[in-house]
């Protein structure tokens, strides 16, 4: 990128009056210099079949390119249209629940060979109609693509397929997957069952990993198609969601994202997070670091909100803050969905922009500020780099298996434990990077790597982690990690499979904790943020230093959390759930001990300080301040210059944050 874009998503189409030359005017005196189109307009753009009509995209790429505004198009496939629906019902996607209806976006069996014929044909035609445009800087496959739980016939028989090319033979298959149980062994291929109905979990776990397959072949079904039509300086992207809670909040269950995103040139996301007085800035974040982490270099946020939902409107200067969050973590776009809140239909209360009476508004006024910052400090806040020492590594197949085997809690899943280790590491301040399985080959890059509860995983990688270690790396596991292999069938032997050794530690025993908190070490923590939750393994150290027992009459005579010596290496492990508060200091001691508790950890949440290398060769500090209140922040990074103020900051100084406030300082 040779700038940072500003944007939004744009519909023409949605447009309740003649709006396209004053919004045009409006995004320009905002300093937004790219649009988003047309991924969600199929019916508008085919409204019956083989006919196609292309006005609001032709009228939104020439006004847009009037006002020097670039455009990313979309292809509109993940909303199909009624009358394909009507015509070739099939394509809708059967799932789990039984057949589906028409109506929602993303309902479709995105293995249909009539939705992938239709879809080829309004792609082709959409790409050839946008060629003649200068201003389509690069296009967007389908929108937050996921399998959609398509289990129909015809998914079930390629399921079979891809279960006969891997294991061979029904004999291997029925070892893998223990399908002895409860008679559920398979004679022939012809009569393995509806996975649907199934109570093997290797089986549906190994359908999980299928249907993400799905994703990624048809992602990259999507790349080839434009690839066709790809100009030179275009780029492809694909904006990558993650686990919902009514926010992005983990990693994405039903798409593998770093499979699928060999399908673009630029990874993409969309991440949207609480905000009012519940901004921490730790889902910008994360799902930052994710996206940043699939193929090591800047990514674009596609969507994130300007309103949002109704308790999203953002107070004075969050917007700002959201906006210098991203491009901290190594976004070079910010763009929201979207321009305008839309007057009727599902999303009538997701509040764009511009409010329903499409006039200046408060978060516009402020994004006015973040335009003209942007277009005047790109040089200086595009393309950032980082270099980061920690890593968490994170896998679909450990999620999948914790869903199928919950704990015992019922409400404590992968993506909690997940967030519990970033959260903390992102609260002390530590950047980390995400890996992936894929990655194992990697993990030597890394001084430090943080794992959470890897309850599936496949020996090889098992034997790399402890590699790692021996080699002088320090890793940091927690429980179920080390549990199950690929398929979900447990270790014939003491638990950590494969690990015990390097954790200096095992155990065969595990039970839910009541009333147990963590005892005999020296951490700053007290009451509360002592108590274990949901899961406790009872570990018998062998080479391991008891760093912690429980707190209990009967369990206490068991270790909770050990440190060990393994190599040139350590390896800590944390056999329960323990608090934030409780993580974070042991965090600490383990950092340090790595060599890594420097200068960033001077400030501690909610001062949040963030770092990369511009274009010019020169280091950008960011420091933010993620609460109500104003702060006083000692500045410990080099002398520079504040690029919002033009002020010098000196080593040393104290740096005045206001709430919700923010400084940028290059070094230099």
């Amino acid at each position: 990128m040779d700038r940072l874009l500003y944007g939004v998503a744009y519909y023409d189409e949605y447009m309740p009056e003649e709006r396209l030359r004053k919004d045009m005017e409006m995004m320009r005196e905002a300093g937004i210099n790219v649009i988003r189109i047309a991924e969600s307009t199929w019916a508008t753009e085919e409204p019956e079949d083989g006919v196609f009509d292309f006005t609001h995209v032709r009228r939104a790429l020439e006004a847009a390119q009037e006002a020097g505004i670039s455009v990313i198009v979309g292809t509109p496939t993940y909303a199909v249209p009624p009358w394909l629906a009507a015509a070739h019902p099939e394509i809708i996607a059967v799932t789990e629940r039984g057949a589906g209806k028409y109506g929602a976006r993303q309902n479709m069996d995105i293995t249909s060979p009539v939705y992938l014929y239709h879809a080829e044909r309004v792609i082709r035609k959409l790409m050839e109609c946008v060629q003649e445009y200068g201003n389509v800087i690069g296009f967007q496959l389908d929108n937050e693509t996921k399998h959609y739980h398509t289990a129909g016939p015809n998914v079930q028989k390629r399921f079979v397929r891809y279960l006969r090319e891997k294991f061979g033979t029904v004999e291997e298959l029925n070892r893998e997957f223990g399908f002895n149980y409860w008679s559920n062994r398979v004679d022939s291929w012809e009569n393995v069952p509806d996975v649907t109905g199934s109570i093997n979990g290797s089986f549906r776990a190994e359908f999980e990993k299928f249907r993400r397959e799905l994703v990624t072949e048809y992602l990259a079904w999507q790349s080839e198609l434009v690839r066709e039509y790809l100009k030179e300086g275009q780029f492809i992207t694909h904006n990558f969601d993650y686990e919902w809670r009514g926010y992005s909040y983990g990693i994405q269950p039903d798409v593998d994202h770093k499979a699928a995103a060999e399908a673009v040139t630029i990874a993409g996301c969309d991440i949207y997070h609480p905000t009012q007085d519940l901004l921490t800035g730790a889902e910008i974040s994360f799902g930052g670091d994710v996206s940043r982490s699939l193929k090591q270099d800047n990514y674009l946020v596609i969507e994130t909100e300007a309103q949002g939902h109704v308790n999203w409107t953002p107070f004075d200067g969050q917007l700002r803050m959201q906006a210098f969050s991203h491009v901290a973590s190594g976004a070079n776009a910010v763009m929201y969905w979207h321009w305008h809140s839309i007057h009727n239909a599902c999303e009538t209360y997701w509040k764009g922009l511009l409010s329903h009476d499409l006039q200046p508004n408060a978060p516009y006024r402020e994004a006015c500020t973040i335009g003209a910052d942007f277009d005047r400090l790109s040089e200086h806040l595009v393309n950032l780099k980082k270099k980061n020492r920690v890593a968490l590594l994170v896998s679909n197949e450990a999620l999948t298996g914790l869903e199928l085997f919950r704990l015992p809690d019922g409400k404590t899943k992968y993506n909690d434990v997940v967030r519990l280790i970033y959260d903390a590491l992102y609260e002390l301040n530590v950047e980390c990077d995400i890996l992936f399985p894929q990655d194992e080959e990697r993990l030597g890059e890394y001084d430090f790597i943080a794992v959470p509860a890897l309850y599936s995983a496949p020996d090889s990688l098992l034997q790399s982690l402890a590699g790692y270690v021996k080699n002088g790396g320090h890793l940091l596991a927690t429980f179920k990690t080390g549990f199950s292999n690929e398929y979900l069938t447990v270790a014939h032997e003491r638990q950590p499979h494969l690990l015990t050794e390097c954790f200096g530690v095992s155990y065969d025993e595990f039970t839910e904790p009541r009333n147990v908190a963590l005892v005999g070490d020296e951490l700053p923590v007290a009451g509360a943020d002592r108590q274990v939750s949901t899961w406790m393994e009872l570990l018998t150290p062998t080479t391991a230093n008891v760093f912690a027992r429980y707190g209990h009459p009967f369990w206490g005579r068991y270790a909770a959390v050990t440190e060990n010596a393994y190599g040139k290496g350590s390896a800590a492990y944390v056999g329960c759930m323990p608090t934030k508060a409780y993580l974070k200091a042991f965090l600490r001691r383990r950092l340090a001990r790595a060599g890594l508790w420097g200068t960033e950890q001077k400030a501690e949440f909610p001062v949040i300080v963030k770092s990369g290398v511009n274009g010019l060769g020169k280091t950008v500090r960011f420091y933010f301040n993620y609460s109500m209140e104003p702060r006083k922040q000692e500045y410990f990074h080099g002398h520079g210059v504040e690029l919002i103020s033009g002020d010098l900051i000196a080593h040393g100084s104290e740096l005045e944050l206001e709430p919700w406030g923010f400084k940028v300082i290059e070094e230099g």
